[in-house]
C-alpha cells in the first residue's frame, strides 16, 4: 500500500532518533562522570598540597616571640625540634598551644634527644593535663587559704637574675609542715603548685623575655635552709615534696636555670654530698649547696637591688609581708603585661585558626567546588553538589586528614568516585 512506506520511514526514523537519544544521554552521562573523576581529582590534589603545607610549616616560635628578640638557635637541636614535632603531627599528638620551639626543646632535653622517650613523656604529660583539668586550672582553681598557706610556708618570686630570669625564694627554715597541712591539704596544695608553674609561663616568663629582649623559660631559685630542723618534716611533708617533684620533672622539665641552697648546714652538706652521687650529673651542675657566706656567691649572678635584705641583698620591700609577697619583678609592669597580653591575644586567635585547619583543609575544596565547579550542570542528577563532601570524602577519608595520602590511593579514589557515579545514574533511572 501506498501509505506503508511512509509508516515504515517514520516508524524506522522514529527508531533511529530514539537510538541517537539513548546515545546521546549515555554519553552525556559518561561525560559527567569523567567531569565528576576529573574534579576529584583535582580535589585530592589540592588537599594533599594543603596538606603537605601543614606538616612542613616551621615549629611555632613561643607566643611572644613578635617582640622577643635575639631567639638564637643551635642548628642541631632545631633539626632535632622539627624531627620531634613531625612525630607528633604524625601522631596527633601535639595540639596547638603546646606547638611551641622552645617547649618541645624542653622535652628533649629533659630525655637527652631519645625521640622515643621523649614522645612517651610528651603523651604522658598531655594525658596528665586532661586528667587533671590544667588547661584551665588559672581560671578554674581558687585558692582561698593562700594568706594562711604563707604564713605557714614563706615562698614567692622576687626580682630576676642578671639573665632576665625570675627568682624564685623558699624560706625552709621557716616552714611549719603541721600548721601548714591544717590549713590545707595535699590535693589542694598541689592544685596551687601546678596554678604558679601555668602563671609563670603564661605571664612571668612573657614578662621577663620582653624585659630582657630574649626567651627565657627557666628560674633561678633560691632555698634559704636557715633554722631548718629535718625533724619537723613528717611523712605527709615528705611525700607532699617529692610529688611535687614529680609533677616538676615530668610535666614542666628543664625550667631550672640554677638552684642555690644557701646557709646550709654541716649535716645538710653531708647529706648533700652522698646523695649527689646517685643524681644525673646535669641536674647536679645546677644545684650549688652555699654556707652561711653565700652573699657573694648570689651577687655574681643577682643584682643587690633584685635580692631581699635576708639574703644580703638591698631590697626592702615596704608591702604587707615584705619581699615575698611583693610579687616584684616585670609581670609588675602595666606596660609590659599590656605587650604580654596582647601577644596572648594574637596567640589565642592563631590557635583557633589552626584547631579548624584540619576542616578547612577538606572543606577548601568542596566550599569552592560545590558553588563554582561540580554543579548540577556537570555532574549526575542524584549526586548533587553537596554530596561530594558528603558521600565520597567521608567514605575514602575515614582516618585523620595528616594520616591520608591520596598520591597513594588514585586507584581507590577513582574507585569510590565511579561507585557513587553509577549509584546515582541508577537511581535516575
Amino acid at each position: 500500500m501506498p501509505g506503508d512506506g511512509a509508516v515504515r520511514y517514520y516508524q524506522e526514523n522514529g527508531k533511529a532518533k530514539a537510538l541517537d537519544l539513548e546515545t546521546s544521554e549515555d554519553e552525556k552521562r559518561r561525560t559527567r562522570g569523567r567531569s565528576l573523576r576529573k574534579k576529584a581529582m583535582t580535589a585530592s590534589t589540592k588537599l594533599t598540597h594543603s596538606l603537605k603545607r601543614r606538616s612542613s610549616r616551621r615549629v611555632a616560635d613561643c607566643r611572644y616571640a613578635a617582640i622577643s628578640v635575639n631567639d638564637v638557635r643551635d642548628a642541631k637541636e632545631e633539626a632535632a625540634v622539627n624531627a620531634f614535632r613531625q612525630a607528633l603531627v604524625t601522631k596527633d599528638l601535639l595540639p596547638p598551644r603546646h606547638d611551641d620551639y622552645h617547649t618541645l626543646l624542653r622535652f628533649l632535653k629533659a630525655r637527652k634527644f631519645d625521640l622515643h622517650k621523649t614522645i612517651l613523656m610528651w603523651s604522658e604529660m598531655l594525658y596528665w593535663r586532661k586528667e587533671n583539668g590544667v588547661d584551665s586550672i588559672s581560671q578554674d582553681f581558687v585558692y582561698e587559704e593562700f594568706e594562711e598557706v604563707q604564713r605557714h610556708y614563706p615562698h614567692g618570686y622576687h626580682g630576676v637574675d642578671k639573665g632576665g630570669r625570675p627568682v624564685y625564694i623558699e624560706r625552709l627554715g621557716k616552714i611549719e609542715p603541721h600548721k601548714l597541712m591544717s590549713v590545707t591539704t595535699v590535693d589542694r596544695f598541689l592544685k596551687y603548685h601546678v596554678q604558679g608553674f601555668e602563671k609563670a609561663f603564661s605571664e612571668k616568663f612573657p614578662a621577663c623575655s620582653i624585659a630582657a629582649k630574649r626567651h627565657i623559660d627557666s628560674t633561678i631559685t633560691i632555698l634559704d635552709a636557715h633554722g631548718l630542723n629535718w625533724m619537723s618534716f613528717g611523712k605527709v611533708a615528705h611525700d607532699l615534696v617529692m610529688r611535687m617533684q614529680k609533677i616538676d620533672g615530668d610535666n614542666y622539665p628543664e625550667t631550672l636555670h640554677q638552684m642555690y641552697i644557701v646557709n646550709a648546714g654541716s649535716g645538710f652538706k653531708l647529706l648533700w654530698n652522698t646523695a649527689k652521687t646517685f643524681l644525673d650529673p646535669r641536674t647536679t651542675a645546677k644545684i650549688n649547696v652555699l654556707g652561711n657566706k653565700f652573699q657573694s656567691k648570689l651577687l655574681e649572678v643577682i643584682d643587690l637591688s633584685q635580692l631581699p635584705d635576708f639574703l644580703g641583698g638591698s631590697c626592702c620591700c615596704a608591702n604587707e609581708g615584705g619581699c615575698l609577697r611583693s610579687e616584684k619583678g616585670p609581670w609588675k609592669d602595666p606596660e609590659i603585661m599590656k605587650l604580654v597580653h596582647a601577644g596572648d591575644a594574637l596567640y589565642l586567635r592563631k590557635m583557633r585558626s589552626l584547631s579548624d585547619e584540619e576542616d578547612i583543609d577538606i572543606k577548601l575544596y568542596s566550599s569552592k567546588t560545590s558553588r563554582s565547579e561540580i554543579t548540577t550542570a556537570d555532574a549526575s542528577p542524584n549526586l548533587r553538589q553537596n554530596d561530594f563532601t558528603q558521600q565520597v570524602l567521608p567514605e575514602f577519608i575515614q582516618v585523620r586528614p595528616n594520616q591520608w595520602r591520596p598520591a597513594a590511593d588514585r586507584s581507590a579514589f577513582d574507585s569510590v568516585i565511579e561507585r557513587h557515579v553509577q549509584a546515582a545514574n541508577q537511581t535516575s533511572t
